[in-house]
């Protein structure tokens, strides 16, 4: 499957705020977007536009589809299955993005950013119940057991990214056994743990035109 491979540090500064897309560079004072707070681009400075409520909208897909680093066919899917599945449209999307593989592990703080636990999940570094999984887009359950394959726990990154996880925490629905490279999920997630400022009312109120 294709996928964005330019400048990630764009993206930020597009939306104007941090997406932490490049893991431990995002915590420091080289991210891009403390230096460079305005939209990239030749005229970044000097746009001074009317927003309206159709590009307010528009930035909150955006933001949300570049967090999770999907492209537009895809977070489209993900959008068709929360609308059609009981509860609110709006926290069944963000439900389903967060159960995601790559973001589980990213959540458990195996890898740095959602881009390198993509790569840990294509590189089968990963086991979901100890079979292996290769797939990001992968959902996983309540009660799944996502561990790092024993020939891959003495990975540099891997170590390093577990030694920040309590910068970032673990959230309530994930269960982190650092020493044995294994995490567990307990329940689905639930809206009030997501930290990140999105309004997934807006997403539903752009879909629904």
């Amino acid at each position: 499957m294709s996928r964005y491979t330019g400048a990630v540090c764009r993206q930020c500064r597009r939306e104007g705020l941090k997406l932490f897309l490049k893991g431990d560079r995002c915590y420091s004072d080289k991210c891009s977007i403390e230096r460079r707070s305005y939209p990239p681009g030749q005229h970044g400075q000097a746009r001074v536009r009317k927003i309206s409520d159709y590009a307010i909208q528009l930035r909150e897909k955006q933001k949300v589809r570049r967090i999770y680093g999907m492209l537009e066919g895809q977070f489209e899917r993900y959008f068709e299955k929360a609308e059609q599945a009981r509860g609110i449209t709006g926290e069944n999307l963000l439900s389903q993005l967060e159960r995601r593989l790559d973001n589980t592990i990213f959540r458990l703080g195996f890898a740095s950013s959602r881009s390198q636990a993509r790569q840990l999940v294509r590189h089968n570094h990963v086991l979901v119940n100890d079979r292996k999984v290769n797939i990001p887009s992968f959902l996983t359950s309540v009660g799944d057991q996502i561990t790092i394959r024993e020939k891959s726990r003495g990975a540099e990154t891997i170590n390093d990214s577990l030694e920040a996880v309590a910068r970032r925490g673990v959230p309530s629905w994930l269960e982190l056994d650092a020493a044995n490279y294994k995490g567990t999920v307990k329940a689905l997630p639930v809206r009030e743990e997501l930290t990140m400022p999105i309004q997934e009312n807006l997403i539903v109120e752009l879909y629904s035109k």
